[in-house]
């Protein structure tokens, strides 16, 4: 039997989809060691292999199968717009994708004027401004603090994730309109979801039993 990869993104959601996998018995004792300097982390008894990636990285891994299955924030998935499935919503790391800004930037967007918009995401403020809101924009890509952009004056609002909206209020910013809510989700290579499809599916079933 061959190893099925699960490649995970980085930080808070490796640990959460770690903490999921093993209500399930899917351990993997060696990511637990804080001092490892391993990149690839094996269950031989379970024949999987497990390896931790930047987020935008992990959707890139599945499509060309390094990785049979990822776990990834929608925001990525979105963002990266690669060829895989996307199976399961696992619902946690729940926030949402925003257009942020000046109250009074809300007139801007109503009477869908030429603004400049700041984005760690240029691929989804592009496809909502010109697909959903027929609004011509001039994007403009940031990889820092985007509330910075609308206070200096480089653009008139940002599109941004928002989980509580307190960095929003103490820079004087609001929710101007919402783009789409945004949680961890799995997805799995195309090519691995035909060729293992027994076991891929067994593990997606068991997750929906304990979601």
């Amino acid at each position: 039997m061959r190893y099925l990869t699960f490649a995970l993104g980085k930080g808070r959601l490796a640990k959460q989809t770690l903490a999921l996998l093993e209500q399930m018995g899917i351990t993997c004792e060696e990511m637990k060691d804080r001092d490892s300097r391993k990149l690839i982390f094996v269950n031989e008894e379970l024949r999987l292999k497990f390896f931790l990636a930047k987020g935008p990285d992990v959707p890139t891994y599945v499509e060309y199968g390094a990785a049979d299955i990822g776990v990834v924030g929608k925001d990525t998935i979105m963002e990266e717009g690669r060829k895989v499935y996307e199976v399961l919503d696992l619902g946690f790391g729940k926030c949402r994708m925003c257009i942020c800004g000046p109250a009074k930037a809300g007139d801007l967007l109503n009477h869908k004027e030429l603004i400049r918009v700041a984005t760690k995401y240029p691929n989804i403020a592009k496809d909502y401004f010109y697909n959903k809101k027929h609004q011509t924009v001039d994007i403009i890509k940031l990889n820092g603090s985007i509330e910075l952009a609308p206070i200096v004056g480089l653009s008139e609002v940002i599109v941004d994730i928002v989980e509580t909206g307190s960095t929003l209020r103490e820079n004087g910013l609001t929710v101007l309109e919402e783009i789409c809510p945004l949680s961890a989700r799995m997805i799995v290579n195309q090519v691995s979801m035909k060729m293992e499809n027994e076991r891929i599916k067994k593990i997606i079933t068991q997750l929906k039993q304990l979601l």
